[in-house]
């Protein structure tokens, strides 16, 4: 299984940035499909992200099954590049340096939208989604999460990060950001989990498992 990992440096001095990309995700959506060929579908080339903005920077990573170019994006969005940094920008990277196993340690982050679908009482039809505010739910759904995908939590924090709203499709999604420490307990199903992401909300930005050693 072969992914890549974009890491884009966006100019957070830049209005056209938080104007046009940021308060409005499904531009910034937009942008990190602008990376793969016109057709190719999120889900069929398993395209995630996570936008991270700090005081001193604002960084996209997008994690992909098929190798992006972002020739095609508009360079107002990103930080100009410096002669002291070797590292390009946008930079690419197989993602094959890690090794995975059962009970393997590592350290993870994850931004998802915590929520549960009410039933319908109509057979297999889906009733409308409800979000987690409470800690404990939101605790209580990446544990069920990590019981699905091959993992289990072994220590975590959860980072409230408050609504997201796209307008154009009169959509709001509540985000939280979770750290911590998890151990695998199913090499295969945690593979999984971290080509295809967890939760819903892709589109929004959520579900991108990110790991590091432990």
């Amino acid at each position: 299984m072969m992914m890549y990992l974009s890491r884009l440096l966006l100019n957070n001095r830049s209005r056209y940035l938080w104007r046009q990309v940021i308060e409005q995700p499904h531009k910034l959506h937009q942008i990190v499909m602008s990376g793969f060929p016109d057709g190719v579908k999120r889900e069929d080339a398993h395209v995630l992200h996570r936008l991270e903005v700090a005081d001193t920077a604002v960084t996209l990573l997008v994690q992909s099954d098929i190798q992006p170019d972002w020739s095609r994006i508009d360079e107002r969005l990103l930080l100009p590049a410096s002669p002291f940094d070797p590292v390009p920008n946008p930079a690419v990277k197989e993602m094959n340096g890690l090794p995975l196993a059962n009970g393997r340690i590592l350290r993870f982050r994850l931004r998802a939208n915590p929520t549960k679908r009410l039933s319908t009482g109509k057979g297999n039809k889906s009733g409308k989604r409800v979000q987690f505010f409470r800690e404990e739910e939101q605790l209580a759904w990446l544990q069920k999460r990590a019981e699905a995908n091959g993992f289990r939590l072994l220590d975590v924090q959860i980072i409230p990060e408050g609504n997201q709203t796209d307008y154009r499709k009169r959509l709001t999604i509540y985000t939280v950001q979770y750290d911590g420490r998890l151990q695998i307990t199913d090499v295969d199903k945690f593979r999984e989990a971290l080509q295809k992401g967890i939760g819903p909300a892709k589109a929004f930005g959520c579900g991108l498992l990110s790991i590091a050693p432990g």
